[in-house]
Parts: C-alpha cells; sequence; structure tokens
C-alpha cells in the first residue's frame, strides 16, 4: 500500500543548469539558451525526473512501489542500491518513461538511488537522492498449505494461516493470487474461516490434474495491526477425480473414479438413534492418513483402543478405519460412534487409494457436521463461502 501522496521536491532551473542531490526532481538546460538546440532556432522543453518515494523520505513502505518517471525526455538509467552497495532488481518501461523496482526494499535500510535522462533538448539529466525505509513495530509469519510439489485431491482448499489475525482482511486478501494450468475457467473465492486463517476453494471441485500456483505477496503489506514478514508461495497438483460416497442407511462405502462407480465397501456408520453418535451429513475431505490409529475416548468407556488404516475426514471424531471388532455388524447395522468401520482389508484399499484433500459426501443421517469443525470449506454454500471474504 502507498504510504501517502506522492511528494515532489523540485530542483528550480533559473538561468543555469542546477542538479541538487536529493531532490525528487531535476532539469537541465543551455545555460544561454534554456532547451535550446544549436541552430535549430526552437526552444525544447527541458526534461525533468520525478522520484517516487521523494528524496529524503523516511519511513517508506517497502510494499509500495519505487519509481522514477521522466517527462519531455527518455529515461535511460536507473539503480536504487541498499548501505552494502546491492541493487534493487527494476525495469524501465517499454516508452522508456518510467523505472519500477522489480525487488523488494529491505525493513529499516537506506538506499541511494541515481536515476538518468535525455531530454528532447538531446541534455543529459541526472538526479541523485535516498529514502529510508519503515522498521514495523511487529512482523506477521504466514504459511501456506498445499506445500510445493503436493498432489492432493480435487476437495483440497488453499489454506493460508497468519501467526496473528489481520486487523485489514481486505489488505492480506488482495495480496492473494491463484492461477492455473491448463487455464480453465475455474470459479473460486477466497473466506474467512477464521481470524487467523483464510482458504481458496472452486465453486465445484478441482478439474482433475490441474497445476495450482499460488503468490501470496504478503511481504509489507500493512495489516493496520503489523505488516506482513513474507512472501509465500506454492505450486501443486490436483490429481485424478475420486470422491468417497456415504449415505449411511446403506451400511457401504462406495468409491467413485471419474463420476463412475468403482468399488463398494460394507461399512458400519454411527448409531441412527443418537444424533450425538451419527456420521454427519455433510461433505468433508481426507485430512490425514495413519496406518495405526488411537481411537481411545474415555468419555465412551474405552481406551487404548488401536485401529488400523485410518483416515481422518474431520476434527469432529470421525475417520474412515478397520474394525475387525464390529465384524458382524459391518454392512448390516450402524453401530459405531460416528466412523466409518470396514473389514480390514477393505480399511487398507482404502487407506491406499485415498488422496489429501479426496472428497467424502455424507448423507442419510440424522445430523449435520458442524461447521465449527476444521476442515469446513465444503460444509457452506456458494453463495455463504463468497460472503466470508474480506472484499466486498
Amino acid at each position: 500500500m502507498r504510504a501517502g501522496r506522492r511528494t515532489v521536491i523540485g530542483a528550480f532551473l533559473l538561468s543555469a543548469v542546477v542538479v541538487v542531490a536529493g531532490c525528487s526532481t531535476t532539469e537541465a538546460g543551455n545555460p544561454n539558451a534554456v532547451g535550446e538546440a544549436p541552430g535549430d532556432g526552437e526552444t525544447r522543453p527541458v526534461a525533468k525526473i520525478v522520484a517516487d518515494p521523494a528524496g529524503e523520505a523516511k519511513d517508506v513502505e517497502v510494499a509500495k512501489p519505487i519509481k522514477f518517471s521522466v517527462t519531455d525526455g527518455t529515461l535511460t538509467e536507473a539503480t536504487v542500491t541498499n548501505a552494502e552497495g546491492k541493487a534493487l532488481k527494476g525495469e524501465i518501461s517499454a516508452d522508456k518513461l518510467s523505472w519500477t523496482n522489480t525487488d523488494k526494499p529491505g525493513y529499516g535500510k537506506t538506499y541511494n538511488y541515481v536515476a538518468k535522462a535525455k531530454g528532447t533538448d538531446n541534455k543529459d539529466v541526472e538526479l541523485k537522492g535516498s529514502f529510508t525505509t519503515m522498521t514495523p513495530a511487529k512482523q506477521v509469519r504466514a504459511t501456506l498449505n498445499p506445500v510445493d510439489n503436493a498432489t492432493v485431491g480435487v476437495g483440497m482448499p488453499i489454506s493460508v494461516k497468519f501467526d496473528s489475525a489481520p486487523q485489514d482482511k481486505a489488505a492480506a486478501e488482495k495480496a492473494l493470487k491463484v492461477e492455473t494450468s491448463p487455464k480453465t475457467n475455474i470459479e473460486g473465492s477466497w473466506a474467512w474461516i477464521s481470524a487467523t486463517q483464510v482458504d481458496y476453494r472452486p465453486k465445484e471441485y478441482w478439474p482433475a490434474n490441474t497445476q495450482v500456483k499460488v503468490t501470496a505477496s504478503l511481504y509489507g503489506v500493512n495489516y493496520g495491526n503489523g505488516h506482513g514478514r513474507a512472501d509465500v508461495t506454492s505450486k501443486f497438483k490436483i490429481g485424478r477425480n475420486q470422491v468417497l460416497k456415504v449415505n449411511t442407511p446403506d451400511h457401504n462405502l462406495k468409491v467413485y473414479r471419474d463420476g463412475n462407480l468403482v468399488n463398494t465397501y460394507p461399512s458400519s456408520n454411527g448409531k441412527d438413534d443418537d444424533p450425538n453418535l451419527n456420521t454427519p451429513n455433510g461433505t468433508v475431505i481426507v485430512m490425514a492418513k495413519e496406518e495405526v490409529g488411537d481411537f481411545s475416548n474415555p468419555r465412551y468407556g474405552y481406551t487404548n483402543v488401536k485401529k488400523k488404516w485410518a483416515v481422518r475426514i474431520s476434527n469432529h471424531g470421525e475417520f474412515i478405519h478397520e474394525n475387525e471388532e464390529n465384524r458382524a455388524n459391518i454392512g448390516k447395522n450402524n453401530t459405531s460412534h460416528g466412523c466409518v468401520n470396514l473389514f480390514e482389508n477393505d480399511a487398507k484399499a482404502v487407506f491406499d487409494a485415498v488422496l489429501i484433500g479426496d472428497p467424502v459426501e455424507v448423507t442419510g443421517s440424522k445430523a449435520n457436521f458442524p461447521t465449527t469443525s476444521d476442515v469446513n470449506d465444503w460444509l457452506f454454500s456458494w453463495d455463504k463461502w463468497k460472503s466470508m471474504s474480506a472484499i466486498k
């Protein structure tokens, strides 16, 4: 964000060339006839360079572009260097009328700059100056998921988590960008699911085999109660289209690939007569996988309970896992405390087949998944999801 209105401190041309280091504008001309090219008898304008930030500026926002602009001439050179002499990268525009940095400056540093231009009067103009960047009182760190090179299911949301809740959530959200390849027309939106977490998901499941690039240009962003500590990026891949479906009264789990049924596994789901023990309705995702999971729950009187091939589908307590102790009810009765119980071989097959981010759609129960449970992205309607964006 910009620190404020552009300030221009000029070096005024009287009857001779005046070039003052540290000013934000400069111009040059012939001391005998300002801007007059020898022999043509015409007066031509003198080049003027404007620096933003202006010379000797203090507390410059690091996210604000550094720019040199020229009128009545073309820019030929611009350098911005720190105290150690390291230059910030930047580019002169195609029309040679401006230079803008592509590297961001560091916090709490002083930079010296030199910009040069050639005027329409064929005279060279040089502008020198310096500025000092801000030192934020608080730097806010962010993390990004999925990580680089991950392959995830078609229901996987993108999550940006902050170690401190941004006050200006719109500023944070505006710094986030999602790109896909191939460039398909995917409708998606960011939504704040907590004070410290903003997630992105498409309206419908991701297309299979999509490459996703996320750029969180958060360094220097002013959150109102702190500034972004660093940029974070990620490139990951959406895998094959696979969806798991459980209609609890049917006593089975079905696996679909590209919309086609490929496997059906007998199951025993949450107890039908107790909403607190249902496998709740709603769309969740595969969150984690453990070869052996601990299902101890003193509240219900069982401890040191280990089950194989555990696939977590919520932080509300639901898993898909083997339960040979419940073999008599698998495929016949719903007797679990909310999990989807499978035979051991079937649980292993599901465990091996799923990716983190595969959707799990549950229907037929008396209770619904609470939207306070993590991960809850697909439990909201699309209109509700869009309303949770900070950008209106």
